[in-house]
């Protein structure tokens, strides 16, 4: 209690105890006061924020001032029954989460306040236990209940629910029945259901959900990092309830299950939008639904985040500030093309330049960047979207994807004239990409003079950096590295798995790239019809780093491991 007769509050005697400390002066102590007041923050975090203090000096003096130990929450494995003690809700409103039951049965308890005993005495009498309070030392407690706790015992039992309120799985009937159909497919537990299976996979950054009808049950999938992980097993009813939910909030055809259909949603989740992308096909054992996850706060549309390094992003960024000629980005399916050319554009949307696309679908959508997409039924594609774009006076024009003769000759034809065009191909490596605009029918001449360059791009997964330790490579490992980068293999590093990375020993994706600037040399070898292969050893005789050495320069940089790049980086010879 101060003289005046005040209380005075957890965070000031913490905030004076670092000054008597030595930690902060009495005028950053008073500045960040008037922040936390201002931004209706807690004293702590605005401390963390503005960088006053770190969380392990944090921690250690609220560990010396209490007399509480402190706690590593990223690498400790949190057993499902001690979770069980503490309701998430109680866990994420009073910011506490339950790590360990002692052999005297007492129940350890991470808190951000161990001062706070109304919260000791409500779990006390919760759990019938002994409340032994823990200080995190390497992350806030609420962000770690964001990953600790998952609700996939929450999504069984709506589930449970959904089972015993909807008895009899939905069919496809006739018109009559469809106001039925509708009743059932938005019962509150199958919208509960379907909700908490899109919320689980936002929150672990899953860019994809699968749902999956097996003889006997279905499963659901997400797609996290590149891979798929089982997270739950659904009965087949089930399945088709909440596929023929989903189908109700993308707008799509609930009684339809004999063609592949196409539609999209959006959920808000506290202050985020998040939009779904919906496929869905029939399979023997019933319909296939695949939802992409497009989470823009979860994309950096920045070129210099992307994973561009060295020479790579020095080329790159050169050929972003030519007028025109086309860029072209290739690489197989979910190697990131589409996250590279949005990131391109924001990097080229200035205000001072019309840029226009035709995409198939739209997946973000920006200011100052008219965005075009294609409508087969109003006969609107690529080429005539293209062509109705080059009427629009454009400066900058993106093309979802070369995919044909027509796209590919309008597209060079568009390069050639004025504009700078930026799309996407599939193709193996950025030399077998010019072969590849070739084998579609375009002219050697033409793809010479309108191609300026290509990038080639792979994703491989990050070392998770909470639980990083260097590591032996294996044989075939270094053998790899040596073969690729001409030296011995030095310090290696590898995830050996923690709550923050769900012990997997990764966590997120980098790109690895090879940057072919088309010089004069290969635009000869393209009027030539040159082999790729060709090709690429002339672009490596003028510097150019391929997708493996990139990678392994991101191996000897700790940034990714040798497994990772002999896994996703492949090419032709």
């Amino acid at each position: 209690m101060a003289p005046d007769g005040k209380v005075i509050s957890f965070q000031d005697r913490l905030g004076q105890a670092l000054v008597e400390a030595g930690f902060l002066t009495p005028e950053a102590l008073s500045g960040a006061r008037d922040a936390a007041r201002r931004e209706t923050k807690r004293l702590t975090d605005i401390l963390i924020e503005q960088r006053l203090i770190s969380r392990e000096v944090l921690t250690t003096a609220l560990s010396f001032q209490f007399k509480v130990p402190v706690i590593n929450l990223k690498g400790l494995e949190i057993k499902p029954d001690v979770l069980k003690l503490v309701s998430e809700e109680f866990a994420r409103q009073r910011e506490v989460l339950p790590v360990a039951v002692s052999n005297g049965g007492e129940l350890q308890v991470a808190m951000e306040n161990p001062n706070d005993f109304e919260a000791i005495n409500t779990l006390s009498a919760m759990t019938r236990r002994t409340i032994r309070p823990v200080l995190p030392l390497d992350a806030r407690v609420k962000d770690m209940v964001e990953v600790i706790y998952t609700p996939a015992s929450r999504v069984s039992q709506q589930l449970a629910e959904t089972l015993e309120s909807v008895a009899e799985p939905i069919t496809p009937a006739p018109p009559a029945r469809s106001v039925a159909i509708t009743e059932d497919v938005t019962h509150a537990p199958v919208v509960r259901a379907v909700d908490m299976i899109a919320l689980q996979a936002v929150k672990s950054r899953a860019s994809d959900i699968h749902l999956v009808p097996t003889i006997d049950s279905a499963k659901v999938l997400y797609r996290v990092d590149g891979v798929l992980h089982q997270v739950h097993t659904l009965p087949l009813e089930i399945h088709q309830n909440m596929v023929s939910r989903i189908k109700v909030m993308a707008k799509m055809d609930i009684t339809e299950k004999r063609r592949p259909q196409d539609g999209s949603f959006s959920l808000t989740f506290g202050e985020r939008e998040i939009n779904f992308r919906v496929a869905c096909v029939q399979s023997a054992y019933g319909e296939v639904m695949v939802i992409r996850v497009l989470d823009k706060g979860n994309i950096h549309f920045d070129v210099s985040e992307l994973g561009l390094t060295g020479t790579a992003r020095q080329a790159y960024q050169r050929l972003l500030t030519y007028p025109l000629g086309m860029i072209a980005i290739s690489g197989p399916t979910g190697s990131g093309k589409t996250t590279t050319l949005y990131a391109s554009l924001y990097t080229l949307a200035d205000g001072k330049r019309n840029i226009m696309t035709v995409e198939d679908p739209i997946e973000y959508r920006f200011e100052n960047i008219t965005q075009i997409e294609t409508n087969p039924a109003a006969g609107i594609d690529f080429p005539s979207g293209l062509r109705a774009i080059m009427r629009m006076d454009p400066d900058i024009i993106l093309v979802g994807e070369v995919r044909d003769k027509e796209t590919a000759t309008v597209a060079i034809q568009a390069a050639n004239t004025g504009h700078l065009v930026l799309s996407s191909i599939h193709a193996n490596d950025s030399a077998s990409s010019i072969t590849r605009f070739l084998d579609l029918g375009v002219e050697p001449f033409s793809a010479a003079t309108g191609i300026i360059g290509i990038v080639a791009q792979r994703l491989v997964r990050k070392i998770c950096p909470q639980c990083k330790t260097p590591a032996e490579p294996t044989a075939v490992e270094a053998i790899a590295y040596e073969q690729e980068m001409q030296e011995s293999a030095g310090k290696f590093y590898a995830g050996q798995g923690c709550n923050a990375c769900s012990f997997t020993g990764y966590q997120g994706r980098i790109g690895v790239f090879e940057v072919l600037v088309v010089t004069e040399e290969i635009r000869s070898l393209i009027v030539q019809r040159a082999t790729s292969s060709e090709i690429k050893r002339e672009a490596m005789k003028q510097g150019m780093v391929t997708m493996h050495r990139d990678g392994m320069l991101k191996v000897k940089e700790g940034i990714t491991t040798v497994g990772e790049v002999m896994r996703a980086v492949f090419t032709t010879a």
